[in-house]
């Protein structure tokens, strides 16, 4: 994987970049559907390209290593011929999601023991077998193994916590550098920072990440119970220290307020189930608001969706049709709303992009904060 910092905003930290990759170029900042279980909800792969316009997918190592499973993958070829997408896939180490099972997992220097929330089975991941897993998912863009702490833990769990995950990374990272790629194509790794709302923890944990020298770099452990000022105070703090030729992913995050706040803050990748998740329950985010498709105020409504999205679903189908599937309860209501939420956030970043280009960033960004937040 090859970073391009083409441009910084002549009054921000905000970055326009490209990413390459062995299975395609990734123009940063970028925003990233979530496939957790080797399928982005709701949404063809044909429609991820020519609608969505999407550029690379993530693909989550917790559930792809519970089902389908390993054997099936490798026999697929990879996560790749296994889904049919071809281009970019980045796979989360299933820290989130085995940490998040507060109740089925035990943890431990070596690693976490959780219980599958399918059958009950007993499973370890460890910094070594997460790698290996990744590997064989076969994803471009693998993440190290670490502990994802609440947003409300207390200082001396955060410090003991970011500690042991800086332990088991220098543990995946021999792994990593010690196996070779999978199925004919380069694969890189990132480590992640962590330290919760701390920033003394944050600013030791960046520089123990970057004093790495990985290809690109995580930020995790945000939008988890903080305060949404303290997770952009943090993104700064971190931002300085991480090393400005290396693209930066902020894990798991967030609204379309968010994103632009954290774009504005040098960070250059995103992800966040919201756009499909929200949308399968009716909510629509556009370019100038949000909006609630179950509410009466658009039974009558037979304008499109978005007049100003170039999106299929946007352009060929109205409010008022949309609203109607969404209170009959059709699954086509579903689709059409993840469709142009993805489409919507693609659009965003692609629009800062341009305006990153353009040294107008900020005073489009103020705007867009006021407009994106507005409840319609």
């Amino acid at each position: 994987m090859k970073f391009e910092l083409q441009h910084t905003d002549a009054k921000c930290a905000a970055r326009a970049g490209r990413i390459t990759t062995d299975h395609g170029v990734i123009e940063t900042p970028i925003f990233m559907p979530v496939g957790t279980v080797a399928s982005v909800k709701a949404v063809h792969q044909r429609e991820l390209k020519e609608d969505i316009k999407a550029e690379i997918i993530l693909g989550n190592t917790y559930h792809l290593y519970l089902r389908p499973g390993l054997d099936i993958l490798e026999k697929a070829g990879g996560l790749h011929r296994f889904n049919g997408w071809d281009r970019p896939i980045l796979t989360d180490s299933g820290g989130f999601q085995v940490f998040s099972l507060s109740n089925n997992r035990k943890l431990k220097e070596e690693g976490a023991y959780f219980r599958s929330h399918i059958d009950g089975s007993r499973h370890l991941f460890t910094p070594e077998n997460v790698v290996d897993i990744q590997r064989t998912i076969g994803a471009d863009i693998m993440m190290a193994f670490d502990e994802c702490t609440p947003g409300t833990a207390d200082y001396n769990y955060a410090k003991s916590s970011m500690e042991r995950t800086h332990r088991w990374l220098e543990r995946g990272l021999k792994r990593f550098d010690e196996t070779p790629d999978k199925y004919g194509y380069s694969q890189t790794f990132f480590p992640i920072v962590q330290g919760c709302i701390y920033p003394d923890l944050r600013r030791q944990s960046a520089e123990f990440i970057a004093s790495q020298n990985r290809e690109g770099n995580a930020i995790g452990g945000l939008a988890v119970g903080e305060p949404t000022e303290k997770m952009y105070e943090m993104i700064e703090v971190v931002n300085e220290i991480l090393p400005t030729d290396k693209p930066r992913y902020l894990m798991g995050v967030g609204t379309p307020a968010n994103i632009l706040e954290g774009i504005e803050r040098g960070v250059d990748m995103f992800d966040c189930v919201m756009p499909t998740r929200n949308g399968r329950n009716g909510m629509l985010f556009t370019r100038n608001g949000i909006m609630n498709m179950k509410n009466q105020r658009w039974a009558n409504d037979f304008t499109p969706i978005d007049p100003e999205s170039d999106c299929y679903v946007d352009q060929h189908y109205t409010k008022a049709y949309l609203r109607h599937l969404f209170v009959s309860n059709e699954l086509l209501a579903m689709q059409i709303a993840s469709i142009h939420n993805l489409a919507f956030y693609l659009w965003l970043v692609k629009e800062a992009r341009r305006h990153i280009l353009n040294n107008t960033f900020t005073t489009w960004k103020t705007e867009m904060i006021k407009r994106v937040t507005t409840r319609l």
